[in-house]
């Protein structure tokens, strides 16, 4: 079973993909700090180093097109998060988006993974800033509607023969001991590709977990030896309030008389903050990793310890393999990995899309079997 990648980053989808039998054939990545990092534990994959933009449909191959099951990518999602001032497919990097699934159709595979942000499902396709809403202004078209952009993706794979569905699927259901919801797009040639089931849940949800396995928690990642921890300080504010703090805790937990001291500005604003001065919890399963672990409003703490979670518990908790190497500076590896699919995430997408394929007698190019 092969295929291509694209925004390739640290290969945590594709190193699932790879334990669930499929093999990369075609690799594409911008980041020269992420492509050394493929180079470092892949030295002999096929890497095509920097803008997918440069990767034209006209220049695809007729072997490689004839030889693809599946093409796989995560578009940069700083154009539909939430954090960011969702541009949509007007930034420059939702236009990346865009060419990405122009070449991913034009490879003409029998399938397409995306993986994406959940603020794909309600971005706009044409952002209006928020200074030009509102009373006494022009009502928003439908092109600036919530959800627009997700509405032309779906369109875009629809329109080049494909069907498709799509899920929000929280991590943590499948084996990751980290909280993070992420959108999977499958699209197919030959059928409709079935949702994803959950193999883990919570048990504090519905009775109807109980007939899966337990959450992974962070304890189960990170508690216990983990050899040459990697991490950056956090700031003298920062150790002296966490000090103070248990497990599971956060600036709320501090003593009243501190806590506007601790939060400065940050006191007087709305919203949880549970971020702020933040322990993680030994018996849950960890926060999302973001691509550092002491910025100040979400902060990464160690359970016990007066640090933030090191390179090496990041990956623990990301699914890597302990051998698996990362190239750069300390701050690069953990945008690296914070970046990256769980491993663990990965191989459940690739068993899924394998059994899909054999269940359609759909297998290898060199096989002489059709769909049944």
């Amino acid at each position: 079973m092969r295929y291509a990648s694209f925004f390739t980053g640290a290969m945590g989808l594709d190193l699932g993909l790879e334990q669930a039998g499929w093999e990369c054939v075609h690799a594409n990545e911008h980041d020269p700090i992420a492509c050394q990092t493929i180079r470092l534990n892949r030295p002999d994959l096929k890497l095509v180093e920097g803008d997918i933009r440069r990767i034209l449909p006209s220049c695809v191959s007729e072997s490689l097109r004839s030889s693809l099951d599946m093409v796989v990518g995560g578009p940069p999602c700083q154009a539909f998060s939430t954090a960011g001032k969702r541009l949509g497919l007007n930034d420059e990097r939702g236009n990346v988006f865009l060419h990405f699934i122009e070449l991913a159709c034009a490879m003409h595979p029998k399938l397409i993974v995306i993986e994406n942000v959940r603020g794909l499902l309600s971005a706009p396709l044409k952002h209006r800033p928020h200074a030009e809403r509102g009373h006494g202004l022009e009502p928003l078209t439908s092109d600036e509607q919530p959800g627009g952009a997700f509405s032309r993706v779906l369109n875009l794979l629809c329109d080049a023969g494909y069907s498709v569905t799509h899920g929000l699927y929280n991590t943590a259901d499948f084996g990751v001991p980290q909280k993070r919801q992420r959108v999977l797009i499958f699209a197919s040639r030959v059928s409709v590709v079935p949702s994803l089931v959950p193999s883990h849940g919570s048990r504090v949800r519905s009775p109807s977990y109980l007939a899966r396995e337990p959450w992974r928690t962070l304890s189960d990642a990170i508690n216990g030896f983990i050899e040459g921890q990697e991490f950056l300080p956090l700031r003298e504010k920062q150790r002296r309030f966490i000090h103070l703090l248990k497990p599971g805790q956060n600036w709320r937990d501090l003593p009243p008389d501190l806590q506007r001291e601790a939060m400065g500005r940050a006191f007087d604003c709305t919203g949880g903050r549970t971020g702020f001065y933040r322990r993680l919890a030994w018996d849950e399963p960890s926060p999302t990793l973001v691509t550092s672990p002491t910025m100040p409003a979400t902060l990464l703490a160690h359970p016990v310890e007066d640090r933030p979670l090191s390179v090496q518990e990041y990956a623990r908790i990301q699914t890597f393999p302990d051998d698996w190497k990362f190239a750069g500076t300390t701050a690069q590896k953990y945008r690296q990995i914070g970046n990256a699919v769980p491993v663990e995430f990965g191989r459940q997408i690739g068993e899924h899309m394998k059994e899909f394929l054999q269940s359609r007698r759909i297998l290898t190019p060199d096989s002489t079997q059709t769909e049944a």
